[in-house]
């Protein structure tokens, strides 16, 4: 084992190095022992640097989530074998997978007065979290960031990758005569088997849509930057997180939130 991350597990409190040794004794392979060790050991500083006073007994499943994230995204400074190196998805899925199981094991054995969930709560979003996000894209309407807005909204309501987003343009909507006026209600897009399916667009998206649409022309991108470049995936998980925090969700959960949840 590295002598690094024996030092530092080595350094916890009586009580909580117990948990750790029993964890890793759980296991008869070395291999998987070193693993473990290593994976909590990185995740132990990347604790101690972003939040000092927090014990490893008081991380929560954001925690976890917010530590894999910065490591997919190569954001993690320290606690990685190679910092600002981008990690395989497979391969953060495995570390939180392995932190998981240390958490469940301390509550098994009675080292954690709480049941820890890191589960599914910090990879998808909850009912309530979906009715604050909609909140949160009519707030951003009234701001005048309807383009944001308007991604935000089709992005929950569809579910559609990014790359599809970004590809949209205003002949994917389907205009509507309704006593007199033009209304957009549908919206059209290719799956991933390249299949066209329609979704309809939600009422209260609809407003935004026609003024949005009032500065196209016929074929133009629905979503644009301010330079007119098409939008990318951090454009529109900007667009998500803006829209969460102003729908009232807590900003450590809005900033894991990222387009594929949705």
């Amino acid at each position: 084992m590295p002598a690094a991350d024996v030092d530092l597990i080595d350094a916890l409190d009586p009580r909580t190095w117990r948990t750790v040794a029993s964890w890793l004794l759980d296991r008869p392979s070395t291999a998987v022992r070193r693993t473990r060790l290593q994976t909590l050991a990185s995740f132990l500083r990347w604790l101690l640097d972003t939040e000092p006073d927090r014990e490893l007994f008081e991380a929560t499943g954001l925690h976890l989530a917010r530590y894999c994230e910065h490591a997919r995204t190569g954001a993690l400074a320290i606690g990685g074998r190679t910092p600002g190196k981008e990690l395989a998805r497979s391969t953060t899925a495995r570390k939180h997978a392995v932190l998981s199981s240390f958490y469940a094991f301390a509550w098994q054995c009675g080292a954690l007065a709480h049941h820890f969930t890191a589960g599914p709560e910090a990879r998808t979003l909850r009912r309530d979290e979906r009715r604050l996000l909609r909140l949160g894209t009519a707030r951003l309407a009234d701001r005048g960031h309807l383009t944001q807005a308007v991604a935000a909204a089709l992005l929950e309501a569809t579910g559609a990758t990014v790359e599809v987003l970004a590809t949209l343009s205003s002949r994917s909507i389907t205009i509507a005569g309704e006593k007199g006026a033009s209304v957009p209600l549908l919206i059209t897009m290719r799956d991933r088997h390249g299949d066209i399916v329609a979704f309809p667009i939600p009422a209260q998206v609809r407003p935004w849509l026609t003024t949005l649409l009032s500065t196209h022309r016929a074929g133009d991108l629905l979503f644009t930057r301010g330079n007119g470049q098409r939008v990318d995936r951090e454009w529109v998980r900007l667009a998500l997180v803006d829209a969460a925090l102003a729908g009232g969700i807590p900003k450590p959960r809005a900033e894991l939130l990222r387009p594929h949840m949705l």
